[in-house]
């Protein structure tokens, strides 16, 4: 058995390699989109999905193969931190006001207990705030405490019971709180739906701005809407991943959420919203150039999906932006339960990025993404 190629968690800085003119440190420039919640009718319907359309599975979680394929989980980069600790990944709020996946080391911890560290990481000003890289932070209000989390195994569903200070949010901040709590706890295998307690009641809607909580949340949630844009009921959505730098000109990855007609397939109309890029407004770069063309996608029976792209920029297919694969292997992995990507570029097989990544064979997400040093 042959061993499937990692792909490394992040770039440190700008691509110097790319024979373009770059806008800042993005790839081929920045655009980005303004984030707010979604019209109250569409709300009520991604709160409400049973889930057909973005999937719940978590991008992080290691990929279970049959023993014709072995996947060596992604990223292990050394960031600084309690490297005695448990590395678990986290929704925090970036300097563009974006939810964005950090991986942190916090004290280690067994079964509950982990995940309740993993939700304090979110409390602004919290106990793990030194753990927090430059740049990000917690969206839970200050003062929150975790009081307990319950996992049932039958219907992977998580409850959270938080003290009574959870509720001392900013209203703005409502739907980006419900964001980070489901997409830190989803990111774990075994949850795959996550219901809200505060002070020893469950809640049935957020106490400012009423988002409905009938229903366990899920990642069909989405995260990171766009504001701009249509919002069609009539609509499926998929989740892209995007980069961007920290204040110290560290990569990393950001997902947002993109509405498209239904009826699409998924994993074409995923990718095709990569090509198109960010919209304007938050910061976010471009991670393909203008002239990538989607050639194909196939999902094979063995589990591995294969996109064929056309780039005449990289027509060697050496020396690709790390950041184009990397979010290309992303955004397969989260619409298509963490499936393994093989890429193939204006007809070839043999593809490396300016990491120097052999793309040649099939690759997983990474376990952790977003491993930024504090």
């Amino acid at each position: 058995m042959k061993p499937m190629q990692q792909i490394r968690g992040i770039s440190a800085v700008c691509l110097l390699a790319v024979p373009l003119a770059l806008s800042g440190c993005g790839l081929f420039g920045s655009e980005s989109a303004s984030i707010d919640a979604p019209p109250p009718e569409v709300e009520a319907q991604m709160l409400q999905t049973s889930g057909n359309t973005t999937l719940d599975s978590g991008v992080f979680g290691p990929v279970t193969q049959d023993d014709t394929q072995t996947a060596v989980k992604g990223s292990t980069k050394t960031s600084q931190g309690n490297a005695s600790g448990d590395r678990t990944t986290v929704f925090l709020e970036d300097g563009n006001g974006l939810l964005a996946p950090v991986s942190l080391s916090l004290p280690k911890s067994k079964d509950s207990s982990a995940l309740k560290n993993s939700l304090m990481a979110l409390v602004s000003k919290g106990e793990y705030a030194s753990s927090v890289p430059e740049g990000f932070l917690g969206v839970l209000p200050a003062g929150t405490e975790v009081q307990n989390v319950t996992v049932d195994k039958k219907s992977n569903l998580a409850v959270v019971e938080f003290n009574k200070e959870f509720n001392n949010y900013d209203a703005a901040d409502e739907r980006k709180i419900l964001e980070a709590i489901t997409w830190t706890l989803t990111g774990q295998d075994d949850i795959k739906s996550v219901q809200l307690w505060v002070d020893g009641k469950k809640l049935t809607e957020m106490p400012l701005q009423g988002t409905p909580l009938d229903r366990p949340l899920t990642r069909t949630m989405g995260i990171n809407l766009p504001k701009q844009g249509p919002l069609l009921m009539n609509s499926s959505a998929v989740t892209v991943y995007f980069s961007t730098t920290s204040p110290d000109g560290i990569q990393y990855y950001v997902p947002v959420t993109r509405f498209v007609p239904a009826g699409q397939e998924q994993l074409t109309a995923a990718l095709n919203e990569l090509i198109a890029g960010p919209e304007s407004g938050n910061g976010l770069e471009m991670v393909m150039t203008q002239g990538t063309i989607l050639d194909s996608v196939d999902a094979g029976q063995n589990g591995v999906v294969t996109v064929s792209l056309t780039d005449d920029m990289f027509t060697d297919g050496k020396g690709v932006p790390a950041e184009m694969l990397e979010s290309v292997v992303l955004t397969v992995a989260q619409n298509s339960d963490d499936s393994l990507v093989q890429i193939r570029l204006n007809g070839k097989e043999s593809i490396t990025d300016t990491d120097n990544v052999d793309y040649s064979k099939p690759v997983s997400a990474p376990e952790y993404l977003n491993e930024i040093p504090l």
